[in-house]
C-alpha cells in the first residue's frame, strides 16, 4: 500500500514471484468511470471507491477460501479502506513510504499511467499512515525492499506487530 508512484506494482510483482503466489494489480479493478475521473485530475470520493474496494475484497476472499496467498497492489490510503479490505481476511500490510519529491520524480517517468503527478498532493493529504504495517523506505533498490519484506514475512506475526508498535512509540517520543 502507498500513494501512487510509490512502487506498489513493481514491488508487488517481485514479491509475488519471490514467495511463489499470485499478484493482483488493484488498479485493474477500477471502473472505467474511476479511471476517467483520475485521468482528468479528479480525485475519487468514497462512493467511487466503494465498488472498487468491494471487488478487491472479493478477490481476497476467493484466495482465502482456496487457502492461497495473494499479493495485492492497492493504495489503501485510509484506515477505513484497509478495514474494508481486511474484513474477514488475514492481511499483512506493507507500506511503501517515500517523500513526495521522490515519488513525483518517479511519476514523471510513467506518462501512460492514468494517475498523473498533479494528483500526488491529494494522495499525501488523504494518506493515513498505518500503524500495523511493515514500513519500507522506497529510496532503497527494489530488490532490497523485497528482501526486507520476505524477511519480515518469515517472522511470527506478533513480531511484526511489535515492530509497528515500536516505530509508533519512537514517533510519539520524537513529538514530545
Amino acid at each position: 500500500m502507498g500513494v501512487s508512484g510509490s512502487g506498489k506494482t513493481t514491488i508487488g510483482t517481485m514479491l509475488a514471484d519471490a514467495i511463489g503466489c499470485s499478484f493482483l494489480e488493484g488498479d485493474s479493478l477500477h471502473s472505467k468511470q474511476n479511471i476517467e475521473k483520475m485521468s482528468h485530475g479528479i480525485p475519487l470520493n468514497d462512493s467511487d471507491r466503494a465498488p472498487w474496494l468491494a471487488a478487491i475484497h472479493a478477490r481476497l476472499l476467493e484466495f482465502l477460501k482456496r487457502r492461497e496467498s495473494l499479493v495485492v497492489a492497492c493504495s489503501a490510503l485510509e484506515q477505513q479502506y484497509r478495514e474494508v479490505l481486511a474484513d474477514g481476511v488475514p492481511i499483512t500490510w506493507v507500506y511503501l513510504k517515500g517523500s513526495e519529491d521522490l515519488i513525483r520524480s518517479r511519476m514523471k517517468h510513467r506518462p501512460k499511467h492514468f494517475m498523473k503527478a498533479n494528483m500526488l498532493a491529494s494522495q499525501f493529504k488523504a494518506l493515513e499512515e498505518p500503524d500495523d504495517a511493515i514500513v519500507l523506505d522506497i529510496s532503497l533498490p527494489s530488490s532490497a525492499i523485497v528482501a526486507q519484506i520476505v524477511a519480515q514475512l518469515r517472522r511470527p506475526r506478533a513480531t511484526i506487530q511489535g515492530l509497528a508498535e515500536t516505530q509508533d512509540a519512537h514517533k510519539r517520543r520524537a513529538q514530545r
